[in-house]
């Protein structure tokens, strides 16, 4: 697939404590759900993630009250529907607040579950708010030496000048594991990515040991921002 989609969704659903179990049975349920939704609420790749802090890519990063699902969709009107769809409105019963972006992409290399969801998009200058998404399947003889890589990238990403949002992503707890962060500008992010002496030394290293057996890593146009993570919009 590679057709550039004409938008990218992220939600992203908090949930109390008490609602953590029905949250885990979305997890399950809702995949079945978006294969079969039809018409303009099925999007054309989506992939339901649980959500982390990045720190480590361990078990111990996982936030078990927030939860996103990551979309693409051929027309914007058809990402419009989904908010009005069943998986919206049963992740939205038991959420106690959302964050929705909606994005452009700008560039993608790479495949996430052998497809490329985001196309192939013809570089685009781009000067306003921007967001980034890596994703890997970590290759398991890999795994310790990456787990020992990312605390000195995590904790420089965080201290990034531009960083608005960041956090980790999956479709498992270990293994299957990526990033999403959000940027003032393209510039901000060009320079964590290519300039910042922790992250180079990291993308060296995954060249030069295979780190990932299927990567992805793609750079979106930030549209609009809806709601809050965390308490706080950013």
């Amino acid at each position: 697939m590679n057709e550039v989609p004409a938008r990218v969704t992220l939600h992203l659903w908090g949930v109390p404590t008490r609602q953590v179990p029905t949250a885990l049975l979305n997890m399950g349920r809702h995949r079945r759900s978006l294969r079969a939704a039809g018409g303009r609420q099925q999007p054309v790749f989506a992939k339901l993630l649980g959500t982390g802090d990045g720190r480590t890519f361990t078990l111990r990063d996982a936030d078990p009250h927030h939860w996103g699902l990551l979309a693409t969709w051929r027309d914007p009107a058809d990402a419009v529907a989904f908010e009005h769809g069943t998986v919206a409105r049963s992740w939205g019963r038991i959420a106690t607040e959302r964050l929705r972006v909606e994005l452009r992409p700008l560039s993608s290399r790479g495949e996430w579950a052998r497809r490329r969801p985001f196309g192939d998009p013809s570089p685009t200058a781009y000067a306003g708010p921007t967001a980034a998404l890596t994703r890997a399947r970590i290759a398991p003889r890999q795994m310790v030496r990456f787990w020992r890589s990312v605390p000195p990238v995590s904790a420089d990403l965080h201290r990034s000048p531009g960083l608005r949002l960041a956090l980790g992503v999956g479709e498992a707890p270990v293994g299957l594991q990526g990033t999403f962060s959000l940027w003032d500008s393209g510039e901000a992010l060009t320079d964590f990515a290519h300039r910042r002496p922790a992250h180079v030394e990291a993308v060296r290293r995954t060249a030069e040991l295979g780190w990932y057996s299927e990567e992805l890593f793609a750079r979106f146009a930030v549209l609009d921002v809806e709601g809050t993570f965390e308490g706080r919009s950013p």
